[in-house]
């Protein structure tokens, strides 16, 4: 019985090729972006959740409720606390990775930019796959290290590495481990472990970090199991020295939440943002519902070209529920062919989603989590698809061909109409969100941060650059810099000036402040060039000078003086940051030092070499590769034991809007397919409708209706149902875009007139997909279409 049901329902779909083509391909298109969007969506909410007891791990997070500061990182001297005083705690570990130590391959030299220094109970606290070497090699040996698979092949090739000798900065290591790359839902991205020990090794920074003061690491625990996070965060606070008031407090973030995690004054992982998830699977399921409002539509409006069919079947003893059975093999079928499509377009389309995404999804066929994405995706599919075609085609009536009236008592043109409302609102929707996200890019592409970053290269000193002797020969650097014919301007800071993330909570003091009122302050130790070299505007007063006048002097930004409260004359006004007490010497205005998303904060920019680390270096134009040698030059003389690593600002600050431009180009191409999938939906029907009223066309062609006539006459209440969808779109997408963009401190204005452009576009999509068909049935011969019955 079930074999005669699918070779029937196979007949039936090869008699309806035309039909059944739309719809395989329809479905396919939408279940491919359905399948790649939530393979991005599995992958950020499962982040971290592989590792053994992730519900029993946690990071632990440094505040200062009083002045409103948090930090990811704790002291180092906290865990080896901790593990004394804390015995609820079963193991506890510590990650470094603010150094970017340098590894020489042969005979390059290497930026390992993604390295870590680790603890002992590292690879105990978390799971990795050990291809060579364990973690008690790695544990019993202060020089070891361990390497993960691609970063190995990268630089080894395929031969085994234990024991190998690798230089890292000034020292030699072993390697004693290769562990697999961690998967694209992990937060620990490291291409390389060292162990803590070797970091310590150096004895400035073991005398910098064994002090309660300083907040470098990142700790992270795993609690025996029953304890309470609050309990423990609480004996964390009391291990402070001089806590008793609880000025400093622990809390204790799971692993399982980190990637979502936000308030932090700045993180070492790449965090994801939980309302673009939520988007984004809302999305997957609109672009699976257009595509299965194409099937349904054009099933049900086939409905009364099978009434023979059912009533032969019905004469001959079918049983409802016989036909009922039919017609989800058709469907069923339909869905199973759609799904093998997809997988063939998904395997073609994921290098691309991979590299646009920055992922590393696979489609393995053995993979548990693929085929709950596709099986729940064709079950979807399948259940849209099959459940009302199949109520009504059963329980069909031949009597009721000539009313026009289903199953449920409602006209079937109404039916269809409201079906194809629904996929132009969505179509609407897309199309309307598509194009605010894009005037908020070019917004913040185009509006003007207060400095200019055009033809601007940075470079990073190396750690420990210089010595005692560091300031000195900064200053000789520059000079040499200058000296070059393709290089106008020259200055150098703790941070580049796109995304300062150095912050201070309580260092700043001035007359008059409120002593409870200790605001968190951007802090920007840069030199006499940085306002000329960036070009910045000064309110009033002037920027800071070189030598011992401005030492301890200090140049405040707008924000500052207002959050502040400065009274006039701001400028000679006494001022103590970070110790050191001087005076304004001026007001800069405002400039975006960080993204658009946030406010702009106040900032302190003050006069202090031993921060300096960031050269940005102004290039004449049309002379970027004369620029870009002499900088190497300059970088060999003074660092020939480091490679040098330059990034243009233009580039840097792009990169703060990676995420929101493949959010805003993935909105544009899922508009892109929920509009084609509904003009292929809208074509079979005008299709289906021409052919229909083949005899009427005829008829109204010998009596001298033209072309113009006919078209428009077919083709109105399909336009008349984009219409409607407009209307209703225009206000659901006003209020999902209003919700948008207020995570974007600084943003464009909703304005009509975007709407507008939505509506016109889907207007124009399904005029033009009408018009081909319905002037195709207008231009076809009279006497052909009347001359039978």
């Amino acid at each position: 019985m079930i074999k005669n049901y699918f070779t029937t329902a196979w007949r039936s779909l090869l008699k309806n090729r035309g039909t059944t083509i739309i719809n395989i391909t329809g479905l396919a298109v939408g279940m491919t972006a359905a399948v790649l969007i939530l393979l991005w969506v599995q992958n950020e909410i499962h982040f971290d959740n592989f590792q053994p007891a992730a519900d029993r791990i946690y990071r632990l997070t440094t505040s200062i409720p009083e002045n409103g500061g948090a930090w990811e990182t704790t002291p180092l001297l906290l865990a080896e606390a901790a593990k004394k005083n804390v015995p609820e705690i079963e193991t506890i570990s510590r990650l470094f990775a603010d150094n970017q130590p340098v590894f020489r391959m042969g005979g390059n030299l290497v930026y390992e930019k993604k390295c870590a220094y680790v603890d002992d109970d590292w690879f105990s606290l978390f799971h990795f796959d050990f291809i060579e070497g364990n973690a008690a090699s790695f544990a019993n040996n202060p020089n070891s290290i361990i390497l993960t698979e691609s970063e190995a092949k990268k630089y080894f090739g395929n031969k085994p590495l234990f024991g190998t000798v690798i230089h890292v900065d000034s020292m030699d290591f072993q390697v004693k481990g290769v562990v697999k790359d961690a998967p694209s839902n992990s937060s620990f991205q490291y291409k390389a472990f060292l162990p803590m020990a070797a970091l310590l090794a150096n004895p400035e920074i073991r005398i910098n970090d064994e002090n309660w003061d300083n907040y470098n690491y990142l700790t992270f625990v795993k609690l025996k199991a029953g304890y309470s996070t609050a309990a423990t965060s609480k004996k964390l606070a009391a291990i402070f020295p001089g806590n008793e008031k609880g000025a400093i407090q622990i809390s204790m973030v799971g692993l399982k939440d980190m990637h979502f995690e936000k308030g932090m004054q700045s993180s070492s992982f790449v965090h994801g943002n939980l309302n673009t998830v939520y988007i984004f699977s809302i999305l997957a399921f609109l672009l699976l519902l257009v595509a299965c409002i194409n099937y349904v539509n054009l099933t049900t409006a086939k409905a009364s070209l099978r009434a023979k069919e059912v009533g032969i079947r019905k004469i001959s003893g079918a049983k409802p529920i016989h036909l009922f059975y039919q017609f989800i093999a058709e469907s069923l079928l339909v869905s199973v062919v759609s799904v093998l499509c997809t997988l063939l377009i998904v395997r073609l389309c994921l290098p691309v989603f991979n590299s646009f995404t920055g992922k590393d999804f696979s489609l393995s066929l053995a993979s548990p989590g693929l085929w709950m994405i596709i099986g729940s995706t064709m079950f979807v599919a399948f259940v849209l698809n099959s459940i009302y075609p199949a109520i009504l085609l059963s329980s069909f009536k031949p009597l009721n061909v000539f009313k026009g009236i289903t199953i449920l008592k409602v006209k079937d043109s109404y039916f269809r109409k409201g079906l194809v409302v629904v996929q132009f609102t969505i179509a609407v929707m897309l199309i309307a969100s598509a194009i605010i996200i894009w005037q908020q890019m070019k917004f913040t592409q185009q509006s003007n941060p207060g400095y200019n970053r055009s033809q601007v290269l940075a470079f990073a000193l190396p750690p420990g650059f210089g010595g005692s002797n560091k300031a000195q020969l900064v200053q000789t650097m520059r000079q040499q810099l200058l000296a070059q014919k393709s290089i106008q301007e020259v200055t150098i800071a703790n941070q580049p000036v796109v995304n300062i993330g150095s912050y201070s909570t309580g260092s700043a003091d001035w007359v008059g402040r409120d002593t409870t009122f200790n605001p968190k302050v951007a802090q920007l130790a840069t030199d006499e060039n940085f306002l000329n070299t960036m070009q910045l505007t000064m309110k009033e007063g002037r920027w800071l000078q070189d030598g011992e006048a401005d030492k301890n002097n200090v140049v405040l930004n707008e924000t500052a003086v207002k959050e502040f409260n400065l009274q006039q004359p701001m400028v000679g006004q006494s001022f103590t940051f970070k110790g050191r007490t001087g005076q304004i010497t001026g007001v800069v205005k405002n400039f975006n030092y960080k993204s658009t998303h946030e406010k702009m904060g106040p900032l302190v920019a003050f006069n202090n070499p031993e921060w300096f680390r960031i050269f940005m270096v102004r290039v004449s134009p049309g002379n970027v590769g004369d620029a870009l040698a002499a900088v190497e030059n300059v970088w060999k003389k003074f660092a020939p034991d480091n490679p040098i690593e330059y990034s243009f600002l233009d580039d840097s600050f792009n990169g703060l809007y990676k995420e929101d431009q493949q959010t805003s180009f993935l909105i544009l191409v899922f508009a892109i397919i929920a509009v084609v999938i509904s003009s292929m939906g809208l074509f079979g029907l005008v299709t289906f409708t021409a052919g229909q009223r083949i005899k009427e066309i005829g008829i109204r062609k010998v009596l001298g209706a033209t072309v113009t006539n006919i078209t428009s006459l077919l083709s109105k209440d399909f336009v008349q149902l984009v219409c409607i969808a407009i209307i209703i779109a225009t206000p659901l997408a006003y209020w999902a875009m209003q919700r948008w963009i207020q995570i974007f401190a600084y943003r464009i204005d909703i304005v009509w007139w975007m709407f507008a452009l939505a509506g016109l576009l889907a207007l124009l999509i399904a005029v033009i997909t009408t018009s081909f068909q319905s002037i195709k049935a207008a231009l076809a011969n009279p006497v052909k279409s009347l001359k039978s019955e």
